[in-house]
């Protein structure tokens, strides 16, 4: 892995000693620089997870990806500079009190000066810093208030804090795990009718005040106080907004 021009992907160019504030600064440089995207899913290209395949789509293209891609490439990162990392598998929430299956979504755990971080920039809307991995901890975040607990004896469960309600977000075991183990998973996602990935497109990324993201229907800005909202009328503008806002072109197959 070229390091050097992954940083340089993300805009970071900040100190690369395997602290707290190394990991905290490369976490929000990757999101406010790398989408979540499922384009491929919709244009027919078959995501495998291979990094050597995921780097040059993320870096070498300038793509974004979803969580398989996008966090398995960050932990790779931060793996190469120095830092003591696992992936785990999370079972994202879906309604009342049901979970997804094992290997639905991925994220880190990682070890710095004696503390475990929970580190995620695969999951669309969520935080945009890591977070300590302490039980029972209610930790502010730039993208809200957020709660690490356990439910069950060996489970964690994330929770958003917004408004007075409670929105639960994922759980997971801390089991460290291996790339391939979310193949099958990956694989669901971007093939079977029953994944929301292969219903729509989305490309999504925040903003230093705020959030945009683009569907093949609308083009929406969000900010602390606003909300913008531009209809897309045919593909053809769609593809002139993608390039626009997130720097990507489709590639002749």
């Amino acid at each position: 892995m070229d390091t050097t021009r992954y940083l340089q992907r993300i805009g970071y160019d900040g100190p690369l000693t395997p602290d707290a504030a190394t990991l905290t600064g490369l976490h929000r440089s990757h999101l406010l620089a790398v989408p979540f995207e499922n384009l491929d899913i919709h244009w027919g290209n078959p995501i495998l997870l291979d990094l050597d395949r995921i780097y040059d789509k993320v870096i070498g293209q300038g793509r974004g990806g979803f969580c398989y891609e996008l966090t398995g490439l960050f932990g790779a990162l931060l793996r190469e500079l120095g830092f003591s990392v696992e992936m785990v598998s999370a079972r994202v929430h879906k309604d009342g009190d049901s979970y997804g299956p094992e290997f639905d979504h991925m994220a880190l755990l990682v070890e710095v000066e004696n503390e475990t971080w929970l580190a995620d920039v695969g999951f669309g809307k969520f935080v945009l810093e890591p977070l300590r991995f302490v039980a029972d901890s209610i930790q502010e975040d730039p993208h809200g208030t957020f709660r690490l607990h356990q439910p069950a004896p060996g489970i964690w469960q994330i929770d958003q804090l917004a408004a007075g309600e409670v929105q639960p977000q994922y759980q997971f075991a801390p089991q460290p795990r291996q790339l391939a183990e979310f193949a099958d998973m990956c694989r669901y996602h971007q093939t079977d009718p029953g994944s929301h990935f292969t219903r729509k497109m989305v490309i999504s990324k925040p903003t230093r005040t705020g959030r945009v993201t683009l569907s093949s229907t609308e083009l929406k800005w969000t900010g602390p106080d606003r909300e913008a909202v531009t209809r897309i009328g045919s593909p053809t503008e769609f593809e002139a907004q993608l390039a626009e806002h997130f720097g990507i072109r489709r590639q002749p197959t």
